[in-house]
């Protein structure tokens, strides 16, 4: 039984991944803050052992600030893969809190290879870039030859963890992927995202419970797949023989007016009637088009994105709906 350490296993991908890993036969073990309420989480059925065969599960409490505590981890549970997914992961928030921004993804991302090089180098370890590290791409669609020019504090923290992660793989010898990572939504995104906030308040008005959508900019347009297919890239990268990086992508790009226009469209509401602009929700600097090419990841581990656009933005719909009956 093959054993997989994640970080960030509370969020989105987190929860996704952990669930794929078991259904593949996985000892899947996550660490959470030491204060984390798992109550009501993504993975509150898994620490309950729920449909998953017993001691398939095990969540450890420790911060990612505190090395003594990783290196204890690592060193015990010896893990096959490491799976890196936290962090602070919302570019708007990295300009009110640049330096927080920069510990949480940069320097834990050193902490981590240094803890895993140490301790357990013969593991496999996938680091979740993100598409702001290309910020103002000259070149469309951007791949993994693009140069990054990254215009938010994420952006540079995230470019700084990806090339930590190629520097320990090149001058270490350790198996380290970057997955370039574009959009990718789901139900289980955070409230605090466009996509889950846009999903959100259509629901709601849709029940009569809200009157209005307030957004900023929704001119500007993002390269958006399903989170269920990027946490299976995940997985593919590390079963390869060789470590490298790939961009991840559907390779089509819509703007959040697209985005609107179809959760109104699921329930059947003129979304020009909801739809409100407020400047303060724009960004001090807005990153041009992003759309992703990831004939790469396609053509050498034979990962294929599911479902359209429409099928993603109607799935977030109803779950709202969903909740909202429940």
């Amino acid at each position: 039984m093959k054993r997989a350490l994640i970080t960030g296993i509370t969020g989105q991908d987190g929860s996704y991944l952990a669930e794929l890993l078991l259904s593949k036969g996985y000892a899947v073990h996550g660490i959470v803050r030491p204060n984390s309420d798992l109550a009501g989480s993504f993975i509150e059925y898994l620490t309950n052992g729920q449909n998953i065969p017993k001691g398939s599960f095990c969540v450890h409490r420790a911060d990612l600030h505190d090395r003594g505590a990783l290196e204890t981890i690592f060193g015990t549970l010896k893990p096959d893969e490491v799976y890196h997914l936290a962090g602070q992961s919302h570019l708007g928030q990295s300009f009110e809190q640049p330096a927080a921004t920069c510990e949480q993804i940069a320097v834990a991302m050193l902490r981590l290879l240094e803890v895993t090089r140490l301790k357990c180098r013969s593991a496999r370890f996938f680091h979740a870039s993100s598409a702001a590290v290309f910020g103002t791409p000259t070149i469309w669609p951007q791949d993994e030859n693009t140069p990054f020019a990254p215009i938010s504090p994420y952006g540079c923290a995230k470019a700084f963890a990806t090339q930590l992660g190629q520097l320990y793989r090149r001058a270490y010898d350790m198996f380290v992927c970057n997955g370039i990572l574009f959009n990718h939504e789901s139900p289980r995104r955070g409230v605090d995202f466009v996509t889950r906030k846009i999903a959100r308040a259509v629901a709601r008005i849709s029940g009569g419970l809200d009157d209005q959508l307030v957004l900023g900019n929704t001119r500007s347009e993002r390269d958006w797949g399903r989170a269920q297919d990027y946490v299976e890239a995940m997985w593919l990268m590390l079963q390869h023989h060789t470590p490298d990086d790939y961009v991840v992508a559907t390779g089509a790009s819509h703007s959040v007016q697209e985005f609107v226009e179809l959760a109104f469209t699921a329930v059947d509401l003129p979304w020009h009637k909801y739809l409100k602009h407020d400047p303060v929700f724009d960004r001090p600097i807005e990153a041009t088009r992003l759309v992703g090419r990831s004939d790469k990841i396609r053509n050498t581990l034979g990962w294929r994105p599911t479902g359209s656009f429409s099928d993603l933005v109607r799935e977030m719909v109803q779950a709202e709906l969903a909740a909202l009956q429940s």
